[in-house]
């Protein structure tokens, strides 16, 4: 388990699913300068930030080539991570084709698969949140497919420019950017993140469990001691986790 410890007077930070890219480049844009004034915001008090996730719409690295655009996200990032903000990131099932290039050159460490986290003694339970739970069986079979290593060689053999454009027109059209399904809270009993947390606290305990990937800003009270939360996203709800080393919060950032 990792541990950090925020100082007096910082916060740590927690966005997923900006999906930058979709549905146009001038609708990405305007998305993507928000976001980028959000991160200059929250690096004044961060001691650290998480990304959960899908923060582009589709990315894919070859080795020596990786998708065209997102150079002021990246750059803010660089400059954060240059500064001694630690960021980590965790891989959705938009973006998990990644292969160093984060590591390499912006100094983020990512992570395929949920991390436990002790922030000021408090347990944390965190990942992007696909293919977790009883449901979300469309998503175990598509990250089968796309995970799968012979699938990654055909992938990585197409010239870039004809790979890219199919994977973002396949992209685009997946429902997480537009789907009706991710607009209304389902319930308790139908929302699958829930009941795998609830899972979780058969055998460990966790005071918080953060996931993106639902597009819903969601707080839920798991047990007395454990609550679930939904960042939401930077699509439609432009809402953000933070935690002041005590209580952990979901906020929006003014449009």
């Amino acid at each position: 388990m990792r541990q950090l410890i925020v100082p007096e007077g910082k916060k740590v930070y927690f966005a997923s699913d900006n999906h930058l890219g979709a549905p146009s480049r001038e609708q990405s844009m305007a998305r993507e300068k928000h976001f980028v004034s959000w991160l200059q915001e929250v690096k004044e008090d961060a001691a650290a930030i998480f990304l959960l996730g899908d923060l582009f719409d589709f990315w894919f690295e070859y080795r020596t080539v990786v998708p065209k655009g997102f150079v002021r996200t990246l750059g803010t990032l660089a400059s954060i991570t240059d500064g001694g903000i630690p960021v980590y990131f965790f891989a959705g099932n938009h973006d998990l084709w990644m292969n160093g290039y984060f590591e390499e050159e912006l100094g983020i460490p990512v992570f395929h698969k949920p991390q436990l986290f002790e922030i000021n003694g408090k347990r944390f339970f965190i990942g992007h949140g696909d293919g977790l739970g009883p449901h979300d069986k469309g998503y175990k079979r598509m990250k089968k497919v796309f995970t799968n290593p012979v699938a990654r060689w055909f992938f990585r053999w197409m010239h870039p420019d004809w790979g890219v454009r199919v994977a973002q027109y396949f992209s685009v059209k997946n429902k997480l950017i537009s789907g009706e399904e991710d607009k209304e809270f389902l319930g308790e009993e139908n929302e699958w993140l829930v009941q795998y947390a609830k899972r979780k606290l058969e055998g460990d305990h966790f005071d918080f469990f953060v996931f993106g990937h639902r597009h819903l800003p969601l707080e839920i009270k798991l047990n007395p001691k454990s609550t679930y939360f939904n960042l939401g996203d930077w699509i439609s709800h432009y809402t953000y986790g933070v935690f002041d080393g005590k209580q952990f919060e979901v906020r929006k950032f003014p449009v």
